[in-house]
């Protein structure tokens, strides 16, 4: 979109704007977990961030300044409007050259990881590595602060907010008693422990209470959840101590029991919940809750679940039931989003002083008005939220009644910690295409079956001891106990020490026979067999990679979904099997591989540049 282009995102005047933006079914903006892969897949370059129409992700050169925020994914279509606005600010226009501000996402996580980690951005190229950086919380760059140095995050500045809240289907809600009554988080947990589920509120036929919150260690909400568990189970609202979360770790594991699956973003989960509301199956057998920002819950009530930057053209279309937000009588942490200059070796004097200009500019009036049209809170108080913030889109300009404030760096890192240990245990069966086209090189000196081998052997230490791994491999011409035209490298059994014989056991694949693809057939056994052990109170997952088309199955794709499907409606409410796919390289067949996912209230994930196979394989465990 070229500066100065109309915004089809805001709305102003209490009507939803008519937006004429395609639906696309696939999840842009789905892989924020990693700098490349979000760059890679979600095309969030927005107005004046692109203006080459693309490039490969590179920025035309405008003659200006290049300043490049690094951004949560949320705040990428806010900042596209306020670089626009920056443009003819008394700010920019004091500065001894032009700069133009290009806001890229990635999650604060993620960021987090590669800042304190030291050494250079990891991108290809340099005009890409970040001036500024904006988390979704000043939690990150405090962590970075201590475990790097506090000079690299410079001065944060916050310059707009939202709550953390549980986003509930507005029918839900209401049989919780939304709007009037307090709702805490103690009663969504005992909603979750109680073996009745929803029948001990008077709806036997909605099945458990199911709960979707993302992975701490690469998201915010998720990270704003468990300490918001912390606080409720001490029974304060100030002054959260390490001890307090040692204490609260039981109450938190009863709560991530009923967790669906974790991810990077909320954006996956809000994606599916929207596909299966306009589908009409009302999205209730998927989950029941979302924890997420306030921000999120207005862009799905638009139309928006995954937050993706808005194109020229596209038509937002509302969800046929919007979420209600509950803010947690116990009190709700804030997302505080600060910006600030990065004290970088690559960053020069000239954008040092551009980006600190930005970052002043943020705080004036005019920036400020800004925020309410993209679902965010002004800090300025004399700044009307307008029409955006009311019942009618889900949520309460009032709420929350309690603010939970930000605990110290000791404590966020004894939460991230604890849930490492008392996190939902997962049962996971990956499975693996090793047919002919998986010798076709990916560009970077390896092979697709290189790029799946690794990438599978790189998230092996997410897995806990006691966490379920299996690994099975499908082609034609080979057989196993488990049936024709598989290979079983691993049955699904607890991981225990078996890290490095596993490890083994994948490059082994290297070696095996590759032939035809009969991915449904392979599906439909690796998912029987998932049923057939399924437990209540573990994740229950497939991860299947395939990079190509089913040339040899003897089941059809439609009778495939039918079966998933059927399964999956009964008798999968306790222990459901639900499958991620990834759609691995140009040949993928992406339209049969969202099908399986959807049939069974799974995510896929787009690994189109197959040199990214890496870093989609990271997102994808993050599930689990």
């Amino acid at each position: 979109m070229a500066t100065g282009s109309p915004r089809t995102f805001g709305r102003t005047d209490g009507v939803p704007a008519a937006r004429t933006v395609r639906r696309s079914r696939r999840v842009t903006g789905a892989a924020a977990l990693v700098l490349t892969a979000s760059m890679a897949l979600s095309g969030c370059f927005g107005s004046v961030s692109d203006t080459d129409g693309g490039g490969g992700g590179d920025f035309a050169d405008d003659g200006c300044t290049s300043v490049v925020v690094a951004t949560s994914s949320e705040k990428v279509n806010m900042l596209d409007a306020l670089a626009v606005a920056f443009k003819e600010s008394p700010e920019a226009e004091a500065l001894d050259e032009c700069a133009t501000v290009r806001p890229i996402n990635v999650s604060s996580g993620e960021a987090t990881r590669i800042l304190t980690a030291g050494g250079d951005w990891p991108d290809e190229n340099p005009r890409r590595w970040p001036t500024m950086w904006s988390p979704a919380s000043t939690v990150w760059t405090d962590r970075v602060a201590a475990a790097a140095s506090a000079s690299l995050v410079g001065e944060p500045e916050s310059f707009t907010r939202t709550p953390v809240v549980f986003g509930v289907p507005e029918t839900m809600a209401r049989a919780l008693g939304w709007p009037d009554a307090e709702i805490g988080i103690a009663d969504l947990e005992r909603l979750c422990t109680d073996p009745d589920g929803w029948a001990s509120v008077g709806k036997p036929i909605w099945g458990s209470f199911k709960i979707s919150k993302t992975n701490p260690n690469t998201s915010t909400t998720g990270l704003s959840a468990i300490l918001m568990q912390s606080y409720e189970a001490a029974g304060k609202s100030a002054d959260l101590t390490a001890a307090d979360v040692a204490a609260a770790a039981d109450f938190s594991r009863a709560f991530e029991e009923c967790v669906i699956h974790y991810g990077d973003t909320t954006g996956k989960v809000l994606t599916t919940l929207y596909d299966e509301t306009q589908n009409g199956t009302g999205g209730s057998g998927y989950v029941s809750a979302v924890a997420l920002e306030e921000t999120s819950l207005l862009n799905y009530n638009q139309g928006n679940p995954d937050s993706h930057t808005v194109q020229p053209g596209e038509t937002l279309t509302p969800p046929k039931e919007k979420l209600a937000a509950v803010y947690p009588s116990g009190g709700s942490m804030w997302s505080d989003n600060p910006v600030t200059v990065l004290g970088a070796p690559w960053v020069t004097d000239v954008q040092r002083t551009a980006g600190e200009a930005f970052a002043a500019f943020l705080q004036t009036e005019a920036a400020q008005r800004i925020l309410p049209e993209y679902g965010f809170r002004p800090l300025d108080d004399g700044v009307p939220l307008g029409d955006l913030f009311t019942e009618e889109f889900g949520v309460d300009p009032a709420g929350p009644a309690v603010t939970l404030p930000k605990p110290g760096v000791d404590v966020v890192s004894a939460a991230i910690d604890q849930w490492t240990q008392i996190r939902k245990p997962s049962s996971v069966l990956e499975v693996i295409d090793i047919s002919g086209s998986m010798d076709d090189p990916i560009g970077d000196g390896r092979s697709k079956l290189d790029g799946a081998i690794e990438g599978a052997q790189a998230t092996l230490d997410h897995f806990r001891g006691t966490d379920e791994v299996g690994v099975w491999a499908f082609t034609t011409e080979v057989e196993s106990p488990e049936g024709e035209n598989i290979i079983v490298v691993r049955e699904v059994s607890p991981l225990a020490s078996d890290l490095e014989s596993l490890n083994t056991s994948l490059n082994d694949l290297r070696f095996a026979t590759r032939e035809g693809t009969p991915l449904y057939d392979a599906v439909s056994l690796a998912y029987d067999k998932m049923l057939e052990r399924a437990e209540p109170g573990r994740i229950n997952a497939i991860v299947l990679l395939s990079d190509g088309q089913d040339t040899d199955s003897t089941m059809s794709l439609d009778s495939l979904v039918a079966k998933i499907g059927q399964s999956a409606r009964e008798g999968g409410d306790d222990a459901p099997v639900r499958i991620f796919p990834i759609a691995y390289g140009e040949g993928a067949d992406t339209g049969a591989l969202q099908r399986i996912a959807e049939a069974t209230g799974g995510q896929w994930f787009d690994a189109s540049d197959a040199t990214k196979i890496d870093l989609v394989f990271a997102s994808v465990i993050n599930n689990f």
